[in-house]
Order: C-alpha cells, then structure tokens, then sequence
C-alpha cells in the first residue's frame, strides 16, 4: 500500500480536521482475542486527543494487526495508542478510501 501525500482530503469531525489513517502493527504469535482488549482501551482513550479508532484486522498468521483510525495527525493517533496499552503501530500510513 503506498503512502498518500498531503492532498487526502480531510473532513471535520467536531473543532477537529481529520485524515485517515491505516496502521500496522508486527506483534509474532498475535491472537484475534488478545487485540479487543487493546482496542476498547483505544476507544476508552481516543476523545480527549480528537481520534476515532474505528475498525482493526488480525492476521494472526503474519503476526499483524491492522487499525483504521481517523485523527488530526500522526502525533494524535500514535498517542492514543501509546497512552491506551503502549503498543505502538510500526507502520503509520495515511489514506483515502477509493470504490
């Protein structure tokens, strides 16, 4: 997947201007059940820094987990995460959803 530039349209969302974001996290041995956890923490997390984390994918096999989270930025997103359970993405990509 590549990572899309500055022109992503952004959208408002309260006093805050978001992008979307996908971000990928390698964490070996990784079990769907252990991610809900980490997710309801993010969500628990995610208003006071303007986030809204709002699906994820396991691949258990690969070893990855995979957030759609829409932020103001980078920083926002990633201190969700860090502040909710400390797993921080490895990979943070912004996007724009096609068809």
């Amino acid at each position: 997947m590549a990572q899309v530039g500055p022109t992503i349209e952004a959208f408002e969302y309260g006093r805050f201007t978001l992008a979307t974001y996908l971000d990928i996290h390698d964490i070996p041995g990784v079990k769907a059940g252990d991610v809900i956890g980490a997710h309801e923490a993010d969500v628990r997390v995610q208003a006071q820094y303007g986030v809204n984390y709002k699906h994820y994918w396991v691949d258990e096999e690969a070893g990855k987990v995979f957030c759609l989270v829409e932020a103001p930025d980078r920083e926002s997103a990633t201190r969700v995460h860090q502040e909710a359970h400390g797993l921080v993405a490895h990979t943070l990509h912004q996007v724009e959803q096609g068809a």
